[in-house]
């Protein structure tokens, strides 16, 4: 089959077979994804195709095998996600975490991604930079504004902590 002919049968089959895979899946979406990987198969063995006589029914049967290999993986998930407990507690954010990235919100982008790559992801100045695509010096500077702004920030925040637990 050539590239034209095997094109010319995907057009006049994929809609058919689709619909054929959806009344199997009971799921467009998964249909189409079936019906499209089958054709993904029989686009490497498409010389050969004629030899099968039957490439629609090829593809039909390749579409069926793979909803159902899908289903038994999904079958397998639900069963280990069944089995397995959940976790009896999961603890939240420490409170200086909570605190630091709630100041680190009310920074300015630039300043606040900076900071992330540069304290957080310890990432050298020059690494931010090519990062961000920003220069050296004006990674420096974000750095020294953005350390600044977060210092006033959380002695801000600080303040409010202390006026809360002295009522």
């Amino acid at each position: 089959m050539t590239e034209e002919e095997f094109d010319a049968f995907y057009a006049s089959a994929f809609p058919r077979l689709t619909g054929q895979l959806y009344a199997f899946t009971g799921d467009h979406g998964e249909a189409q994804d079936v019906v499209q990987e089958a054709f993904v198969r029989a686009w490497d063995r498409r010389r050969d195709f004629l030899v099968d006589e039957a490439p629609e029914a090829w593809i039909r049967t390749v579409a069926m095998r793979l909803a159902v290999s899908r289903w038994r993986r999904a079958r397998r998930w639900l069963e280990l996600v069944r089995r397995t407990p959940p976790p009896q507690h999961t603890p939240g954010p420490d409170p200086e975490r909570a605190v630091l990235v709630a100041a680190l919100r009310k920074l300015p982008d630039a300043q606040r991604r900076a900071l992330v790559l540069h304290h957080l992801c310890d990432l050298s100045v020059e690494q931010v930079a090519s990062e961000t695509g920003a220069p050296v010096g004006t990674v420096k500077a974000r750095l020294s504004r953005g350390r600044a702004a977060l210092a006033r920030e959380l002695a801000a925040g600080e303040g409010e902590r202390e006026d809360h637990r002295v009522r």
